[in-house]
């Protein structure tokens, strides 16, 4: 129902108050309710739909004022240390002013920097009032040993949280992307701040989306390589998916697009990845348990190898 609102906004004329409650519900569930408002702005519609949609159009327009700000504040935290900075996710897309951007529900400031500047960006970013989220030793050192970014940190005053890449996956993880390739073919912005390419932008979004997690929040993964792709095309994205070995994932994140978001329908195992991906009732209530299980199982064998993974575990039960 979401995606069809989505890919189709005049879909939505004539439907009922049941059918709207559902579809407002699973927006909410899927943070995608600020990209549903913008897309279905001037439509017919009931007027507490409207209002609703109206209230999440200020609330996405406030976050994205905030997300542009946060990035400045890193900006000028980060202004003397030689190295660049490149946006990533949500704040990209805004910063860039692209259509992926509109509408779209921003959490953290996420940022790309090369790893031989991590301790220069950690140190510059503490001086400038940001702090640790999780001081616990172990995952410290599990952090700076194993995974893509530093341990996440707040600002003390604004309450906001920054995470600090790398690269784009878990130094665990069964692919490895050109993580300096992504920097050098990043885009300047007017103040200094980079974005990935368009293709990069695609890239780290399968990736993400197919190589990491457990596909929570997915359709809003999917939804901005839709948007991408519709506005920027997929020249040389094949070549580029190689080259971080993530082809696999890219073609099938551009299957499950046109699947849920076009005319294709999805087959074999991609079947499954719908499945999980709809995976809501009318109330916006996660549904199909097992196939949620698999996923998340999935999601952790992708990240680390077997044993390591149930070391890790023991000692995160062990540590309660």
């Amino acid at each position: 129902m979401l995606a069809r609102a989505l890919a189709d906004p005049a879909s939505v004329v004539g439907l009922d108050a049941d059918g709207w409650a559902a579809l407002l519900a699973i927006a909410r569930a899927e943070q995608l309710i600020g990209t549903l408002a913008i897309r279905l702005d001037g439509l017919p519609m009931p007027g507490a739909v409207k209002t609703i949609l109206a209230d999440a159009r200020a609330s996405t327009e406030q976050g994205r004022r905030v997300a542009l700000w946060e990035g400045e504040m890193a900006r000028r935290a980060l202004a003397a240390v030689d190295c660049p900075v490149v946006l990533l996710k949500g704040t990209a897309f805004v910063a860039a002013g692209l259509s992926a951007g509109q509408g779209r529900s921003i959490g953290d400031l996420d940022i790309l920097v090369p790893r031989a500047s991590l301790d220069t960006v950690e140190a510059a970013l503490l001086a400038a009032g940001w702090e640790w989220v999780k001081p616990d030793p172990y995952d410290d050192v599990y952090y700076r040993r194993w995974m893509h970014e530093l341990p996440p940190l707040i600002h003390r005053e604004r309450d906001r949280m920054i995470d600090v890449h790398h690269t784009i996956l878990p130094l665990t993880a069964r692919v490895t992307p050109d993580a300096p390739a992504l920097i050098a073919g990043s885009v300047a912005l007017e103040n200094g701040l980079r974005t990935l390419s368009p293709n990069g932008m695609i890239v780290h979004a399968a990736a993400h989306l197919l190589a990491d997690g457990d596909l929570a929040g997915g359709l809003r993964n999917l939804w901005d390589i839709r948007c991408l792709v519709e506005e920027f095309g997929t020249d040389g994205l094949d070549a580029d998916a190689r080259r971080h070995g993530l082809e696999e994932q890219v073609a099938r994140s551009l299957r499950l697009v046109d699947a849920l978001f076009g005319a294709g329908n999805a087959r074999g195992i991609d079947r499954l990845y719908v499945r999980r991906l709809t995976a809501r009732d009318g109330w916006g209530r996660p549904t199909r348990p097992v196939t949620r299980l698999a996923f998340y199982i999935r999601s952790h064998w992708l990240r680390m190898p077997p044993a390591m993974l149930a070391r890790h575990l023991w000692t995160k039960f062990r540590k309660g």
